[in-house]
């Protein structure tokens, strides 16, 4: 992949998850968390520009999107479904978030194992750090959030 396309997709991945972030967000870390204001002040203006973000890319109609698939991923890679992979080894993931479908991360990947299951192993590619710090943020508070919510129904 060109040197020009893995920054323009670096630069649009930061953004995507700068954007899910703000937007799955629940409290604000990092602030002075005895001026409630400012913490709600930071909160807003994460939202709003999450809000700008998605407007300027023009939100596509949900009837556009791909069908759902069921996608495990991490830093590293994903597991998916082979059938959805092309033949070759070299693949651009598209992954659009239940919090913002018509915002997907467009991740390089190569595919490294199919299983014998139907799914496959890709490893991403050419991410960069800051990128790659994002991406793990999001996998931790989506897997915190699953635990939460697995605790809350045994309750």
């Amino acid at each position: 992949m060109p040197s020009g396309e893995i920054r323009r997709l670096a630069e649009r991945n930061a953004h995507a998850l700068a954007t899910i972030g703000a937007l799955e967000e629940r409290r604000t870390e990092g602030v002075d968390e005895d001026n409630p204001l400012l913490q709600e002040m930071v909160r807003l203006d994460a939202k709003l520009t999450a809000l700008v973000d998605i407007v300027n890319r023009l939100l596509l109609p949900p009837d556009s999107l791909p069908p759902r698939q069921t996608v495990r991923f991490n830093p590293v890679g994903a597991v998916l479904p082979a059938g959805l992979l092309p033949v070759g080894d070299a693949v651009l993931l598209r992954l659009h978030p239940d919090v913002c479908p018509s915002l997907p991360l467009e991740l390089p990947a190569r595919i490294l194992r199919r299983f014998d299951d139907g799914l496959a192993f890709v490893a991403f590619a050419d991410l960069g750090e800051g990128t790659c710090d994002a991406l793990e943020r999001l996998v931790f508070r989506l897997h915190r959030r699953k635990v939460a919510e697995t605790r809350q129904s045994l309750s």
